[in-house]
């Protein structure tokens, strides 16, 4: 299968006319289309957002079985999962870009997707100015800048509107639970962390050099943690594990009522609707900022 790949691969780098476009990805390696991008392969739900939100989707040719918003992203074809994509199917959708992730996508298959000669673009984002970064690079990528441009000024423009409404507040100690067990916490680099502090908190694994470490529950009870916050993993998701954190009812956050559930799709993807997830956060951290 690997000789079959190879000599689709070559025989679609041979057919492409001189270069038009180059950039650079989010690790800073060039990346050469001949043209902007008309079949895109998305191996990345946030990018599968943005395209939509750039009106870019009619160019998408290949998603992820885990691309499920919006709702129309279900109904474009499926390469497989987003680690692992099935290779034969991808490169049987001829794409002209792959956007593929450095926290998800093997090494080894953006490898393999090189040798085969397809334009891959990596992503990386971890603070909300990767997120509007890599709106105006997939709006270059697709020549629609125009759209990415609007679309990242209502982003800046409402991160900024959540900053100003809760700067005036004393910043509480925030849990955010990723997982349960094993309890899994946002760290320095995750984009979690960030959106905790945009919205007025103040993580207690901030310090964490790990984006997603593993924490003890010790740990957590230790630094007294004024906010608890649990992430659900999908709309039909309920609270998970409420009941554990209800029993210790020596920390403040429980004693004042503060546990509460939030959308992790929000808060996790660094599409669009982080910022919707960003105003959730503001919400429960500081709800006398919104009254």
């Amino acid at each position: 299968m690997r000789t079959a790949l190879l000599a689709l691969g070559l025989l679609l780098a041979l057919r492409a006319p001189a270069a038009a476009l180059t950039t650079r990805d989010m690790l800073g390696r060039p990346v050469t289309l001949a043209a902007p991008a008309t079949r895109i392969v998305s191996l990345v739900p946030s990018v599968t957002e943005i395209l939509f939100a750039l009106g870019a989707d009619n160019r998408l040719v290949g998603v992820t079985d885990f691309c499920d918003y919006p709702a129309a992203a279900r109904q474009k074809p499926s390469v497989g999962g987003m680690v692992s994509p099935n290779l034969e199917v991808l490169v049987s959708r001829k794409p002209d870009l792959v956007v593929a992730t450095t926290e998800g996508t093997r090494e080894e298959t953006v490898a393999q997707l090189e040798r085969l000669r397809i334009p891959t673009y990596l992503v990386v984002a971890h603070r909300v100015t990767d997120v509007t970064a890599l709106v105006s690079h997939l709006g270059e990528l697709t020549g629609r800048r125009v759209a990415a441009d609007a679309l990242r000024a209502r982003i800046e423009q409402r991160v900024d509107a959540v900053r100003r409404a809760v700067a005036p507040y004393r910043r509480p100690r925030v849990l955010y639970v990723l997982w349960p067990e094993p309890l899994i916490v946002p760290g320095r680099d995750a984009l979690v962390t960030e959106l905790i502090r945009l919205a007025g908190g103040e993580s207690i694994s901030a310090g964490d050099g790990d984006s997603y470490p593993r924490y003890s529950l010790e740990a957590a009870v230790a630094k007294a943690p004024e906010v608890i916050l649990l992430a659900n993993h999908g709309a039909n998701t309920g609270p998970i594990d409420r009941e554990r954190w209800q029993r210790l009812s020596e920390l403040p956050a429980i004693r004042t009522g503060r546990l509460h559930q939030v959308e992790g799709n929000l808060l996790h993807r660094y599409g669009p609707r982080v910022v919707d997830g960003l105003e959730q956060l503001a919400r429960v951290i500081h709800p006398e900022a919104f009254r």
